[in-house]
């Protein structure tokens, strides 16, 4: 007789997404759902268009977040029948697929669980990422390309949409930097802890000797800000340089000059964008992401918060929030959270929710200390 009890666990489930659909407010997201679907539909949208992309990105995220509790549950009613099918027929392959289907909605519900202490201003919003190599010549330049592979595959895997706005290619290996956009509900919040200095060890491939070499990458997460619209930066606070886009080793990939660099004089921040087609189209980018790094700047200079929201990440010693070890012990850990993972090629394939979601607790039981 088929052995297969697995009532207390799909409960256990089934309490614990209760509680979410609860924190989530289900219904409060159907009825925002039908407000800007009317809101959406109405036939001059489009002649605001600052508006009309405010209005539709509100709606394409909510909708993303009741489709992702829908399917949830739907699964865990799918789940109970698979169970009761597979005493029912004796049937082992069923059994087997009810286990698989279990141990995946653990993880899912799991990591809705950790999006329900997301609960900070910014934390619902888009993110946009930076990247930038640090101390350690070429295999910092390297461990930034790996960084940024790591995010993209981490975003993949989560079928996240990601729009990469600036790549900046180093004369030898990798990347002195890189931009990139992941565009769905909470992105922010979740991959805000993320942000801070990160450290790499390992046997150089560029040195001699099987020399061990330590380099470093910054890693900066800033929200995607609808109110960026509202910062106004006059012409002449701005320094726009364009130039022709370069892929690996400084070559050139385009034949125009159609990537553009602004830099902000007055604060000295500078945003760069390569990926769109057109000089236009590179120009509207920069200017968004520097809006928002100002709006962003203009408010944590009122709340006296910039240490908190931003802080100084040099990428040296000394200011590390995680090590990645290559060489011997092979391990990932976190300096933060103390979480550790013993595969650090899995981390670097995109396997960090249990990263993230170590750092989302952590900084929840220090906001709440």
């Amino acid at each position: 007789m088929l052995e297969l009890d697995l009532s207390a666990d799909i409960q256990a489930l089934r309490s614990t997404f209760a509680d979410i659909e609860a924190v989530v407010d289900v219904e409060t997201l159907r009825a925002d759902i039908a407000r800007l679907s009317e809101e959406a539909g109405v036939p001059d949208l489009w002649e605001d268009t600052a508006n009309a992309q405010k209005v539709t990105s509100a709606l394409s995220h909510r909708q993303s977040e009741l489709a992702r509790i829908t399917a949830i549950s739907r699964r865990l009613d799918d789940l109970e029948v698979l169970v009761e099918l597979a005493v029912e027929m004796e049937d082992e392959d069923s059994a087997a697929e009810a286990r698989k289907e279990l141990a995946e909605l653990e993880d899912v519900i799991g990591q809705l669980e950790v999006q329900t202490l997301l609960d900070g201003e910014y934390d619902p919003r888009s993110a946009v990422v930076t990247i930038r190599s640090g101390a350690g010549g070429d295999d910092a330049t390297d461990f930034a390309e790996m960084l940024l592979r790591m995010y993209l595959r981490w975003a993949e895997r989560h079928k996240y949409p990601v729009k990469l706005m600036d790549t900046s290619y180093a004369e030898g290996a990798g990347i002195k930097s890189a931009t990139f956009e992941v565009d769905v509900p909470y992105a922010y919040g979740t991959l805000s802890v993320e942000a801070g200095t990160h450290r790499l060890a390992r046997i150089s491939p560029f040195g001699g000797a099987d020399k061990r070499q330590t380099s470093f990458a910054a890693v900066e997460v800033i929200p995607v800000m609808e109110e960026a619209v509202e910062v106004e930066v006059p012409e002449g606070d701005i320094r726009v340089d364009v130039f022709r886009s370069s892929g690996p080793g400084g070559q050139s990939v385009n034949t125009t000059d159609s990537a553009v660099r602004i830099t902000h004089l007055p604060t000295g921040i500078v945003v760069s964008m390569q990926n769109e087609k057109s000089q236009i189209q590179n120009r509207a980018a920069a200017m968004r992401v520097l809006q928002t790094r100002l709006l962003l700047l203009k408010r944590e200079e009122e709340a006296a918060k910039k240490k908190e929201l931003a802080g100084t990440i040099t990428a040296s010693w000394g200011d590390q929030m995680r090590s990645y070890f290559l060489y011997g012990q092979q391990l990932v850990k976190d300096l933060r959270t103390g979480y550790e993972v013993g595969n650090p090629a899995s981390v670097f394939d995109g396997d960090l929710d249990g990263l993230i979601a170590a750092g989302i607790r952590w900084r929840k039981r220090k906001d709440d200390d």
